[in-house]
């Protein structure tokens, strides 16, 4: 029987039912307003439920649209929230599944990845995990035939991040999903300036972003850094917090999306 990791957060952190799922994706996305843009390689988005942080990862995700049939692999990465790991963790399932279906893994670069010393093998840390559950609905909506290849990060410095997102580079075919909100539980005006300085640090490619500004600072760095060294140019496309969404303004999680492209497309 084919090993299927399935839904973990369907009805809390979006719709459970196929069509309810899709319609809310689809709303989320047709409220992004059209933008003319290069493809983007990567992309750092939001991870919270999607009446708190999906107008945000929708005006990230919207940005794929005029790529979709180009873009046939997903490099997926997120934190782990449940599970502690040291280094990077892959799935041994052999397809992720949301209400939408399945979505097959790219055993090729599963592979490559797997003799690399920082990675590791663990349905458990993938079971339960929402960081990078909530962004396969987004991709099923907006991509043809594509296969992923996700990553739970725990504590891994940016250069073995580095490492394995250069052993996927290649070309435009692959895209770069790094999944991470911002602060947690702060008061809204603190959590704005919180939030804006992180984003600053983000956009000068600072490698030192802490757990306490962006729960998934650790593949953030890591993707700062590949993303230096190959010149690639960030983009701030949205940043906002629960609170202007659908929180108490009392104790707000801080969300931002960027987009991070080739310079000479830039």
């Amino acid at each position: 029987m084919r090993n299927v990791r399935p839904p973990a957060v369907a009805d809390m952190f979006y719709p459970g039912q196929p069509a309810a799922l899709a319609g809310a994706v689809d709303r989320l996305l047709a409220a992004v307003p059209a933008v003319d843009a290069p493809q983007p390689k990567a992309l750092i988005v939001p991870h919270a439920g999607y009446i708190y942080s999906g107008s945000t990862a929708a005006r990230a995700y919207a940005l794929l649209q005029p790529w979709r049939s180009r873009i046939r692999r997903v490099v997926l990465l997120g934190p782990t929230h449940r599970v502690a790991v040291k280094g990077l963790a892959l799935p041994q399932a052999e397809a992720f599944a949301t209400p939408l279906g399945e979505i097959p893994l790219d055993t090729e670069a599963i592979t490559r990845l797997a003799v690399m010393p920082q990675i590791i093998a663990s349905d458990r840390a993938h079971a339960l995990e929402h960081s990078l559950e909530v962004h396969l609905p987004f991709l099923q909506r907006l991509l043809d035939d594509f296969t992923l290849v996700p990553l739970a990060v725990g504590h891994a410095s940016p250069e073995t991040v580095a490492e394995v997102l250069d052993c996927l580079w290649d070309g435009t075919e692959t895209l770069i999903v790094v999944s991470s909100d911002l602060s947690h539980f702060l008061p809204y005006a603190m959590a704005q300036e919180v939030d804006e300085e992180t984003c600053r640090h983000i956009l000068a490619f600072d490698t030192h972003i802490q757990p306490d500004q962006a729960c998934g600072a650790f593949p953030v760095n890591g993707l700062l850094l590949t993303a230096a060294r190959r010149g690639l140019v960030p983009t701030l496309i949205h940043r906002c917090n629960s609170g202007d969404t659908a929180g108490d303004k009392q104790r707000v999680v801080g969300y931002a999306a960027f987009a991070f492209r080739e310079a000479s497309h830039a």
